[in-house]
């Protein structure tokens, strides 16, 4: 069997050896580890490969809390000592941007941290009945598998989330079409937790009585989804608490449905806020744009500082939610929001928003390289704040920032938004040249400027 020596650790969280002049990427090996590996996959150029034996452990090197580590695919770094997680991921975030970019940063922002456990408010659990392994199967999905990793508990979801695994699968177990349940989404308010049960045949009476006194007995909102995320609906009870999450530094209080896309991690994105708006520095008068607003996460805070902020987003259901919200903290003559796709975006769509003095973006993994691409010299903005959940996009956008659109790398660093997974949320900070910026300010391999 292979051995190797672990130099790094590439954005998925897999140790990268050199072998023979191929890259080997060794899922459950740690930087400075010596190992055997048993290779998964090999191609001319590289091999994908998991750790059989660790020679030579890393001081990193941690028992995984939970007992389904490694089978389950929810976490993929329970093998790090959260401690070193931030770290792990910031030279994650630096090695993109230099070897997809070209680029380092003049500043790297010290990492957002903060609890390592328990913090996820939002997760999307499968279901499956398989008779063969002992009937109903609630968990995330395993490693590099379609199969359930059957869950009695989660060291990362809220403990009440936890407590209630077991008694999910009795519910399910219960229900006459048990086998059309394919999933549960859990939701984590400040006020409610809600259960949505994804069915793909109608529940009978009796089913949804059962699920009535479920969440009756637990204390959450269950809601049913027969269809597409616009058929989510409440069930029990009648009338509640809507789901709900707070910025209280900027006295912004946002609410949002079930299927909506929030941070799953509330501490986290209150620090990536106040982050966000100490690089982006809105003041009383500037036009902003939020670009993938989402339900107005960003855009009212910016608004509370009192700028006037344009909000756009592809989905009409986030932008309706993002005016909803703005009215309700009192902030609706301060937003405009439209929905547009903007990974079709041109000079000329951008331009017809108007003439930004600062930008946000925060897209999906997919990045926003046409925004980037489109972005004209009269409508560039001074100062670009880009909030990213994936270091490869960022570094692709960063570099036609940098190389194509004249700005200056300012900062970037790490949000740990996903502890225990090898997740890589971040943020940096772009600006158009000052008088004494270097030409195009990108660092040379000593981390001087040229």
């Amino acid at each position: 069997m292979p051995e190797a020596t672990i130099e790094s650790l590439d954005h998925e969280g897999r140790g990268i050896a050199r072998v023979d002049g191929k890259a080997v990427f060794v899922e459950g090996a740690l930087p400075g580890e010596r190992v055997r590996y048993h290779t998964l996959r090999a191609r001319p150029r590289y091999e994908q490969a998991e750790v059989s034996e660790v020679l030579r452990p890393s001081a990193l090197r941690v028992s995984p809390r939970c007992e389904y580590f490694g089978v389950c695919g929810g976490c993929s770094m329970q093998h790090v000592d959260a401690r070193a997680q931030p770290a792990i991921k910031q030279r994650v975030l630096e090695d993109a941007l230099w070897h997809i970019g070209r680029l380092r940063p003049q500043v790297m922002h010290a990492a957002i941290e903060g609890q390592a456990w328990a913090y996820r408010y939002r997760a999307r659990l499968s279901v499956r009945v398989v008779p063969s392994k002992g009937g109903v199967l609630i968990g995330f999905h395993q490693r590099r598998s379609s199969y359930i990793a059957d869950m009695r508990h989660c060291a990362v979801l809220p403990a009440t989330v936890s407590t209630m695994l077991p008694t999910l699968h009795e519910l399910v177990a219960a229900l006459s079409i048990a086998d059309r349940v394919p999933q549960i989404e859990v939701a984590v308010g400040e006020h409610c937790t809600v259960l949505v049960f994804r069915h793909l045949l109608p529940f009978t009476e009796a089913d949804r009585a059962r699920l009535r006194a479920y969440g009756e007995q637990w204390g959450v909102q269950i809601w049913l989804q027969p269809q597409g995320p616009e058929s989510c609906h409440r069930l029990w009870p009648s009338e509640g608490p809507a789901l709900e999450y707070s910025l209280p530094e900027f006295d912004v209080k946002l609410r949002y449905l079930p299927t909506d896309f929030t941070q799953v991690n509330v501490g986290i994105n209150r620090l990536l806020m106040r982050r966000a708006m100490q690089l982006l520095q809105p003041q009383a008068g500037d036009l902003i744009g939020d670009l993938f607003c989402g339900l107005g996460n960003f855009s009212l805070p910016i608004a509370r500082s009192g700028a006037r902020v344009v909000g756009v987003e592809g989905s009409e259901a986030l932008v309706a939610r993002a005016a909803d919200n703005a009215a309700r903290n009192g902030l609706a003559d301060a937003c405009v929001f439209y929905a547009a796709n903007l990974f079709e975006a041109t000079a000329d769509s951008l331009a017809a928003l108007g003439r930004f003095d600062k930008l946000l973006i925060d897209p999906p993994r997919e990045g926003a390289i046409a925004v980037v691409k489109a972005l004209s010299e009269a409508q560039r903005p001074q100062r670009i704040v880009y909030v990213s959940c994936n270091p490869a996009t960022l570094a692709r956008d960063a570099a036609v920032l940098v190389h194509e659109q004249g700005y200056v790398l300012r900062g970037a660093g790490i949000a740990n938004m996903f502890p225990q997974t090898s997740h890589v949320e971040s943020v940096a900070l772009f600006e158009l040249p000052r008088p004494g910026d270097p030409a195009g300010g990108v660092p040379d391999d000593d981390g001087m400027a040229r």
